[in-house]
């Protein structure tokens, strides 16, 4: 029963009395209920909800920490209600967000607790009243903490700091002026490779210093780098770590030609490349018609297209491409359907996925044989998934869970999974926003 008030806490579609009702049981039962961990999860779940009372948001963020935190960062809680030295982390969380009062920030960094200021050192825009406390703060990981996350010109000074861990964080930071970064490139206490791999703006002598110093596992964050030059690229383009090839096809300055050598024959399942990303139709169309198949995949993965260049790809003769492309927006119904006949189960998974794919299609390929798990998947969290197509989907172990939870299920459908023997399932149907207000009633007396 405990999983299933669980999942009514979730429901959006709860009646307000049954809020009220979970709540009071589960503060009633976190201070006496053995199962303490339930109570937990059940309080967690009520501060998701978007329609508690002020009274239900202050009675949740006095529980715990773990409460109150949440709440903060979503907006439910306010710095009106807030006291930040009985609530520290939810004043955090406020400050953190830009909500919090401008006060808080120097009472804080002055908290006996070092946690509590580690925390606050990582906020942005900290006043420099507070950021001058954390900087001398005599705990160095509250000082390595702010001096990697801060954007105040603390950071030149604390480039100059004894403790090289801090200097090192400096480093990383991509708020410290090149000026000061290039001092500490010259210091032989640090390890830069990993703490540079992310500038920008760095001289490309010290990019190819940092890239031969460097392992291969911190190599491949430099080839993806758009701040390093192009002799550079073809340099890591050529490097026997696949990842770090694999790397610069990632980098958004990768010339087409390159891009082409690296991706075919490599059998990644690509995502969609910066370089793509930022092609123009003209490019895209040159792309589009590349004898690769790979390259012609990278360029139907574009959710972006003109009408006519992703139709074209929609009918291209590898499958490969036709997978890529078939989640594309604006697809044909008769387009869709052909990719399947065509393709069979090379393509279901994709069409399924598809957002503008209609409920006679999904149901449609739910009934295809042979069957692919994937589509299952698909549809059970497709937003026109009809009834049928949804009932089929609780068939398969992974795809029950998302059918479930599902508004489309039919309303016996999701009564019925209440008793299902996987909890989950059976916590997503008591989520589900069709489950019947009497059912609802019932399970909460």
């Amino acid at each position: 029963m405990n999983h299933l008030l669980c999942g009514l806490a979730a429901n959006p579609a709860l009646p307000p009395e049954l809020v009220d009702r979970l709540l009071t049981r589960a503060l009633k039962e976190a201070g006496t209920c053995p199962d303490r961990d339930y109570a937990d999860e059940l309080l967690h779940d009520l501060t998701d909800r978007t329609d508690l009372r002020r009274d239900q948001v202050l009675a949740l963020a006095a529980y715990a920490r773990s409460t109150a935190v949440p709440l903060a960062y979503s907006g439910t809680l306010t710095a009106a209600d807030v006291d930040p030295m009985s609530w520290p982390y939810a004043a955090i969380a406020l400050i953190d967000e830009g909500r919090g009062h401008p006060e808080w920030p120097r009472l804080l960094a002055a908290h006996p607790d070092a946690e509590i200021r580690w925390r606050l050192a990582s906020c942005p825009g900290l006043p420099p009243d507070a950021v001058d406390l954390l900087a001398a703060d005599p705990d160095v990981e509250v000082v390595r903490e702010l001096a990697l996350w801060t954007d105040s010109p603390v950071t030149a000074r604390l480039a100059l700091h004894p403790d090289p861990q801090v200097r090192l964080s400096v480093a990383a930071n991509l708020s410290t002026p090149l000026e000061a970064v290039l001092a500490l490139a010259e210091d032989p206490e640090l390890p830069l490779q990993w703490a540079l791999s992310e500038r920008t703006d760095l001289p490309q002598p010290l990019y190819a210093r940092l890239v031969t110093e460097a392992p291969p596992g911190l190599r491949a964050p430099y080839a993806r780098n758009p701040g390093i030059g192009q002799e550079l690229i073809r340099v890591l383009a050529a490097d026997p770590e696949i990842l770090v090839r694999r790397a610069v096809a990632e980098n958004p300055h990768v010339p087409f030609d390159l891009l082409a050598e690296l991706v075919v024959g490599d059998r990644a399942a690509w995502n969609p490349l910066p370089r793509i990303s930022a092609a123009t139709p003209a490019e895209l169309a040159e792309l589009a018609g590349s004898r690769h198949a790979a390259v012609r995949m990278l360029v139907a993965q574009r959710r972006d297209l003109p009408p006519q260049l992703r139709d074209a790809l929609a009918v291209d003769p590898d499958a490969s491409v036709v997978r890529a492309v078939a989640r594309h927006p604006g697809l044909s119904e008769e387009l869709l359907r052909a990719m399947v006949a065509r393709h069979g189960v090379q393509v279901l998974a994709a069409v399924a996925a598809n957002p503008d794919a209609s409920g006679p299609l999904l149901e449609h390929l739910t009934q295809h044989r042979p069957g692919v798990r994937k589509v299952l998947k698909e549809v059970a969290k497709h937003p026109h998934a009809t009834g049928p197509a949804l009932l089929a989907c609780l068939a398969d172990r992974t795809s029950r869970p998302l059918a479930a939870a599902h508004p489309a299920l039919p309303p016996e459908a999701i009564t019925g999974l209440l008793a299902d023997e996987d909890q989950r399932v059976a916590e997503e149907a008591a989520r589900n926003p069709s489950l019947p207000r009497a059912v609802m009633l019932e399970l909460v007396p």
